[in-house]
């Protein structure tokens, strides 16, 4: 558990998402796809049930090689960070992620703690040998964030994404644990 202040003075708490946060997550994850272009969903795409979000928290620290990170502002999820490593013996050893920070908190180093914190994480585990992540070509802020810790560029899905009839590609990073 980690917290930053804001420099408005907001405490924000960076943890392990818990089983009662799947109610909060579920209406952050609505909330969010309606903020931003640059996630794999738009407003009311993303169904997913408060049951099903208690399963997927439970099973994530059930396996110690999976993990879900918040931050939290007075309760309210405002940032999440899920990674999921590969399910086999041959595949364990790495893993994808995927990082949200609603849109009122951009750019005050939310995200980046919450990366901070997974890399710790893999670190301290004895499994996770390598973290991946797929990010739209065009999302410069976001790719200037992973490649300050970092991350590579591996390669480039073209055409992976499509708004409003026009596609997008999608780069592949990848950062090695030490």
């Amino acid at each position: 558990m980690k917290s930053i202040q804001l420099k408005n003075g907001q405490l924000i708490l960076i943890r392990e998402a818990v089983k009662e946060d799947a109610r909060e997550v579920v209406n952050y994850l609505a909330r969010i796809g309606g903020e931003s272009d640059f996630l794999t969903f738009g407003p009311g795409e993303l169904r997913v049930s408060i049951s099903d979000e208690e399963a997927l928290i439970e099973k994530n620290r059930s396996t110690g090689n999976k993990i879900m990170i918040l931050a939290l502002a007075d309760s309210k999820v405002v940032g999440c960070l899920n990674f999921t490593n590969g399910a086999r013996v041959r595949t364990q050893h790495t893993g994808e992620l995927g990082v949200s920070v609603s849109k009122d908190y951009w750019g005050q180093g939310i995200g980046r703690t919450m990366i901070e914190e997974l890399i710790r994480w893999a670190r301290d585990g004895q499994t996770i040998k390598k973290l991946n992540l797929r990010v739209r070509s065009d999302h410069e802020r976001a790719i200037k964030l992973y490649k300050s810790f970092g991350f590579v560029q591996e390669g480039l899905i073209t055409g992976e994404l499509i708004i409003s009839g026009k596609f997008y590609d999608f780069c592949c990073m990848g950062l090695w644990i030490d």
